[in-house]
């Protein structure tokens, strides 16, 4: 096992209402990165919480009527059941209401006090309560916060402040032998200009409410809230006594965090540590905002979008993978419901999923689903092998550099690679020849990419790595490390077991468009053309017409005249939905050869996918048979 370690922490988030989208966006991506930290072989520790104190949250239970302590407890129970939901597994959750962390924060604060660093004044000036920050007048922007823009308050109070202006020179020249303490450079750059603009001392002590942690020194006084939920970071790991947490994770790796609150995680937090004589962390980073159609969420807006209904709605690896693929980590980016759907349906069901799909269907058709011992490789073998082979590396370095989305777009580099090499290849070409060991080299080598597929994915999209797994007939992905992820690890002779796709396409307009019957049954998807119109040739060879055997057929729940079929088409199964069960029974289909439009856009009819259209002739009494040809004709026949 390896001897490095990577300890990286989100923001402890604020309960003052549930978490939106852009919350999920940060925590998706931590734990992506600890998942695959630990899927290199490397020991991580990974921290997240809750921010509980401070006079928006006292004013917001005050509302409800409610204690500030039962106020955030609701709240933080749904963060939880939302990282739930999304499969983050963290080692630690901090709640700055536990007695651990209040030990933690009256620890800090008295000792920076005793060595000097903290006194007792009285503050005058402006604070903003949604952010909970203070500010001085020269920074406001026409009078409101610089931040999020909204009134500040003029405020009288006595308190303690803290030495900041004492340690500017000392974090400058950090900051200046240490680039990578601030990323990404733009980021850093701001810092650095706010810091050379002046750094103020810092209240850190309020007595107008008391929800928060008492001063040490001054039982009227709670502490700064800022000042109390950066301290976090050290509460988990057992500080401040000296545990063996403390001696092998600090200091953290990686402090993960918006943009927003880059000034107190890069300026008063290594500050803080600085005066407690502890290091700094490695690295802050600060990503963009998560835009919803190109402007920041907000809940005055109406604009959050909130993540149990997305997940409910499109599951949780579209969500994971939209976030993390979408945007340039560190840039802001843009969600809306179109670009999910549409980086869902070419991204996961058109390239990862019919891969799969196709693959393991060929595999059941030519070696009764059994992976084949392969025989030498030819020039285009060895190019799907190499680039396989090699990309656990790549992406390993592209994510030590936090370049999250260039990490998933080299894999799904592999997987366009190995969807150009089954049409490069052919297997149903192959299979045409009396040997049949360059067609059991290409299926090994589809079935092989997709097994390292499936490992490499899995940091990302936890549930499509382990189906992914599943149907390839393995088990125990969870054990695997980043070395597994080498070529030719795949066993011949192992039993495969194709699933359903893994991805259905999602229906961008309608899922249905209706043709209504006398009982008003929605019996097919399609638009009625009038007769007579002339087409040309290239009209009807738009059309792709194939041979399809029936492997199985039954109802539909709930819809009398509907039957469902799992056809053969030669390179995959697909299920069809066929307004013909007034004139079939199910158990009269199977085994038919019928005709059926390929590259029919896939609909849902009574919430069933339909991959297609089956051929059938009609009497105007209303009898249908089924376009059919012999059973000497294989599925997957051109009909030209």
């Amino acid at each position: 096992m390896s001897t490095e370690r990577f300890y990286l922490t989100t923001p402890i988030y604020y309960p003052s209402d549930h978490l939106h989208i852009g919350h999920a966006y940060t925590t998706t991506v931590a734990d992506s990165l600890a998942r695959w930290h630990r899927f290199s072989g490397r020991d991580v520790y990974f921290v997240t919480g809750s921010d509980e104190h401070g006079q928006k949250i006292q004013r917001a239970a005050a509302a409800k009527g409610v204690s500030p302590q039962a106020y955030v407890d609701e709240i933080v129970a749904s963060f939880k059941v939302l990282w739930d939901k999304l499969h983050i597994e963290y080692d630690d959750f901090v709640r700055t209401t536990e007695a651990r962390h209040h030990d933690a924060v009256q620890t800090v604060f008295q000792r920076i006090y005793d060595q000097g660093d903290i006194y007792k004044s009285t503050y005058e000036g402006w604070y903003c309560t949604p952010c909970e920050t203070f500010w001085v007048e020269s920074r406001l922007v026409d009078g409101n916060c610089p931040d999020c823009q909204r009134p500040v308050e003029l405020i009288q109070e006595e308190s303690y402040f803290f030495r900041l202006s004492k340690y500017a020179p000392r974090l400058l020249a950090h900051i200046e032998a240490h680039p990578e303490f601030i990323q990404p450079e733009s980021r850093r750059n701001e810092m650095v200009n706010f810091i050379k603009s002046g750094l103020e001392d810092l209240c850190v002590s309020r007595t107008t409410f008391d929800w928060g942690i008492p001063v040490p020194i001054a039982k009227n006084h709670v502490v700064y809230v800022w000042f109390d939920a950066l301290t976090n970071y050290l509460t988990a790991l057992g500080f401040p006594q000296k545990t063996e947490l403390m001696e092998k994770w600090w200091p953290a790796d990686l402090h993960l965090v918006g943009k927003e609150i880059m000034r107190f995680h890069t300026i008063i937090w290594p500050i803080m540590l600085m005066a407690l004589e502890l290091p700094l962390p490695k690295t802050v980073f600060g990503h963009g905002w998560l835009l919803f159609d190109s402007d920041k969420m907000s809940k005055s807006k109406g604009n959050v979008v909130d993540p149990l209904v997305l997940i409910d709605e499109f599951g949780v690896d579209p969500i994971r993978y939209f976030l993390m693929r979408e945007i340039s980590f560190g840039q802001d980016g843009n969600f809306n419901r179109k670009a999910l759907i549409e980086r869902t349906n070419a991204d996961l069901a058109n390239d990862l999923g019919n891969l799969l799909n196709r693959t393991l269907s060929m595999l059941d058709r030519y070696f009764d689903g059994v992976v084949p011992e392969p025989g030498l490789n030819n020039a285009v073998d060895q190019d799907l092998i190499d680039f396989a082979n090699d990309l656990g590396g790549v992406v390993d370095g592209l994510l030590k550099d936090l370049k999250l989305n260039e990490a998933l777009i080299k894999i799904w580099q592999l997987v366009g690679k190995a969807n150009k090499y089954v049409d490069e290849r052919a297997p149903w070409n192959l299979a045409k020849q009396e040997d049949k060991s360059e067609l059991a080299t290409v299926m090994y080598n589809l079935v092989e990419t997709l097994r390292i597929l499936a490992l490499l994915v899995k940091s990302f999209l936890p549930e499509t790595g382990e189906k992914i797994w599943g149907q390839l007939g393995l088990t125990g992905i969870e054990e695997k490390a980043l070395v597994d992820a080498s070529w030719g690890q795949l066993s011949p002779g192992t039993a495969t077991k194709k699933g359903d796709p893994i991805f259905p396409r999602i229906e961008v307009d309608k899922e249905e468009a209706p043709i209504v019957t006398e009982d008003k049954t929605k019996v097919e998807t399609r638009e009625e053309k009038p007769e007579g119109v002339l087409i040309g040739i290239e009209d009807f060879m738009k059309c792709e017409l194939v041979v399809a055997e029936v492997l199985e057929a039954g109802p539909v729940e709930g819809a009398d005249r509907l039957l469902k079929l799992q056809v053969d088409i030669g390179t995959e199964h697909r299920q069809i939905v066929a307004g013909i069960a007034k004139h079939y029974a199910p158990a009269d289909l199977v085994g038919r050869r019928i005709i059926v439009v390929k590259n029919l856009k896939p609909a849902k009819l009574r919430g069933e996918l339909s991959q297609g259209m089956l051929l059938a002739a009609s009497t105007p009494d209303g009898h249908l048979e089924l376009v059919s040809v012999s059973s000497s004709m294989p599925a997957g026949s051109k009909v030209k």
